[in-house]
């Protein structure tokens, strides 16, 4: 069992001393370290051999399509109304779907999936049921309680009667994108939609199939005020969504031209938008959420709590999951899979992507080889950014390695963050403090080797 999650100190002057720029570490290495050099061949060698494992299987699917600009977007999207372009995107989709499922062994158990996107309510109600009927074909999905099937949906593109066809479908988790419910700052983003949108959903949620609700919150938004943002959190622990994510809007025109739409001087000034930070925690641990780690915020009683408390959690390209044993299948353009000692990682254009499946390849086209370090480093980042200590006696007998010759200069490293008091090294661990629980991703940057050849430090946002 792992110990309860210690409180949260926020302290401005540490969080601006480490809170730059840095990976969120949803994989290490980070997809900044994938190359061409990793293909598809080698992903089906890496898929063939993790048979042996017998580990269940988790899948991700991605579905681009979206009906309008959100100007803050960050994801792979494509913004049509082109029926024609997203049945072309389908049938490319269930190509891959097949050539994947022909890779793993049947029996091989799938208690995880998530639909993200984009926006997979976009698709109609036929194209959903195609859609799971394509994996329920291709994949053994579970049906028991244990499976998590969760699915991203925007409030403006589903009523009742499609959030109960999603559970209908076997979905047990929504994840609604909320993220501010102030009116000025939704037209700012370009995604205007009311409480009672969100409301009638969260209540129909509650009488379907589904097992929780997660609210999705970006912090950072142009015309947002601590003021404006409170209303917002009075709103939604009024609603009491069973988990919270609260994101940090990363302004980032040059690599995103729907930021572009954003005047900067809309933006709220950086003491401002670390005061909205601080309120958010202070008002969400009150109402007795308990702080996952990073973003991530849940009540007592829920199942990434649970997985916490029981060892059972990780973090992956979805943020935290409650399922650590899988091994994650993406499908879709752009997505990312891990299986075995691999990342790999699909066209990120549908023109390329559809031609690869209309060729009847694969359409990986970067990735990575895990070598021994790397996967070393990666236990000890999951352990810090899933549980907020690392036990050295245990990772070293685990591994036949010393821990301490190992990562000597990387404990030496540490030490100014102990200084400051972020970490505590002794007692054989390295264990975060109330300080360092908000700057996780800097602690874990210590043992990240890439990061000091990095060409592009722009690429990541900041921390805070």
């Amino acid at each position: 069992m792992v110990e309860t999650a210690s409180a949260v100190c926020f302290d401005e002057k540490l969080l601006s001393r480490y809170g730059g720029r840095g990976p969120r570490y949803t994989s290490y290495p980070t997809a900044a370290q994938f190359t061409a050099d990793f293909t598809a061949d080698d992903y089906r060698q890496n898929a063939i051999a993790s048979n042996d494992s017998g580990k269940p299987l988790s899948l991700y699917v991605h579905i681009p399509f979206c009906r309008s600009l959100c100007y803050y977007c960050a994801c792979n999207k494509i913004v049509t109304r082109n029926v024609s372009r997203v049945q072309s995107y389908l049938r490319a989709l269930h190509k891959e779907i097949e050539l994947q499922a022909a890779l793993f062994d049947q029996g091989r158990n799938v208690g995880q999936l998530h639909f993200g996107g984009g926006t997979p309510t976009y698709l109609d109600q036929r194209e959903l049921v195609e859609l799971m009927g394509w994996l329920s074909e291709a994949f053994s999905l579970e049906q028991g309680g244990g499976r998590e099937f969760s699915i991203e949906v925007d409030p403006r593109t589903v009523d009742r009667e499609a959030i109960a066809l999603l559970g209908d479908l076997g979905f047990n988790r929504l994840s609604l994108g909320v993220q501010d419910f102030d009116a000025r700052v939704q037209k700012a983003v370009n995604r205007v939609q009311t409480v009672d949108d969100v409301d009638r959903l969260l209540a129909a949620a509650r009488q379907g199939n589904f097992n929780s609700v997660s609210f999705d919150l970006i912090y950072g938004l142009p015309q947002q005020t601590v003021e404006s943002f409170d209303r917002t959190l009075d709103t939604v622990i009024a609603m009491r969504p069973d988990r919270i994510a609260t994101y940090n809007y990363a302004h980032l025109p040059q690599r995103f031209k729907g930021q572009r739409m954003i005047s900067e001087a809309h933006l709220p000034a950086p003491q401002v938008k670390l005061q909205i930070f601080h309120n958010t925690i202070d008002r969400l641990s009150a109402a007795g959420y308990e702080y996952i780690g990073m973003d991530h915020f849940a009540l007592p009683n829920d199942d990434l709590v649970v997985a916490r408390q029981s060892g059972t959690l990780q973090r992956n390209f979805q943020g935290y999951s409650t399922h650590g044993n899988c091994e994650l299948i993406g499908l879709g353009v752009s997505a990312i899979g891990s299986i075995g000692s691999a990342y790999s990682q699909n066209a990120t254009s549908t023109i390329e992507y559809e031609a690869m499946l209309g060729a009847g390849r694969l359409p990986v086209k970067r990735g990575i080889n895990v070598d021994a370090d790397d996967q070393l480093r990666a236990q000890i980042i999951q352990s810090l950014m899933c549980y907020d200590v690392l036990d050295l006696q245990a990772f070293s007998d685990r591994n036949n390695v010393d821990f301490r010759s190992c990562f000597a200069e990387e404990l030496r490293r540490l030490g100014p963050l102990e200084q400051d008091g972020l970490i505590k090294t002794g007692a054989g661990s390295i264990r975060v403090t109330s300080k360092g629980r908000l700057l996780l991703r800097s602690i874990a940057m210590v043992f990240d080797r890439y990061l000091a050849a990095e060409q592009d430090p722009g690429r990541y946002s900041k921390a805070i």
